[in-house]
């Protein structure tokens, strides 16, 4: 009682803990599963697609292959920037729920642009090697896209289907949950 200690706060307000910029700490934990493989797939599918339609020296009818070009650098790039934001520190920082609906407008989006430039460029090839290695790469690509999409698209269903149960307890007023504890009578 001397030092006064008996008076003094039992507990101290918990120190807010300063804002700071996204570490960009590396994990895979939020890409579990099926997910990790997939985005690997799309991804290495599209860059070998890239490789390979800059090998290409010559055309025969060059629209095809610049739209194909285009695609596929930009399929690339997406998947890319995609998987670096979920094995980031970005996913928390943009929040989860818009990380997950961007990629999952993105994903159909980009595998229809690259099923489209695969059959445009498929058509206009003169028939190289390197050429058709581009091209089955981009396919490959745009079914790993479709595969992704696919995929979240069931499970989607799936939940909402377990969401709505008719099995599933309604909060009506008459249960015995909403009634106080010390009823008067």
């Amino acid at each position: 009682m001397e030092s006064g200690a008996v008076y003094n706060q039992t507990t101290e307000p918990e120190a807010k803990a300063p804002r700071r910029w996204p570490r960009f700490g590396f994990t895979l934990r939020r890409l579990w599963g099926w997910r990790l493989p997939i985005k690997v797939i799309q991804t290495i599918f599209s860059l070998v697609a890239v490789v390979c339609e800059e090998i290409v020296d010559d055309c025969r009818s060059c629209g095809g292959l610049y739209l194909f070009e285009f695609i596929s650098c930009s399929a690339f790039l997406l998947s890319l920037l995609i998987l670096c934001v979920y094995c980031t520190d970005l996913y928390k920082s943009l929040g989860e729920d818009k990380v997950q609906k961007l990629n999952f407008l993105a994903v159909p989006v980009i595998g229809a642009s690259f099923l489209l430039a695969s059959i445009v460029f498929s058509a206009t090839c003169s028939g190289s090697a390197v050429e058709s290695v581009a091209y089955v790469f981009g396919f490959f690509a745009a079914l790993a896209f479709a595969a992704e999409f696919g995929i979240e698209l069931f499970l989607r269903r799936k939940q909402k289907h377990l969401d709505e149960r008719p099995g599933k307890p309604g909060n009506t007023p008459s249960s015995t949950e909403n009634q106080p504890l010390n009823k008067k009578r």
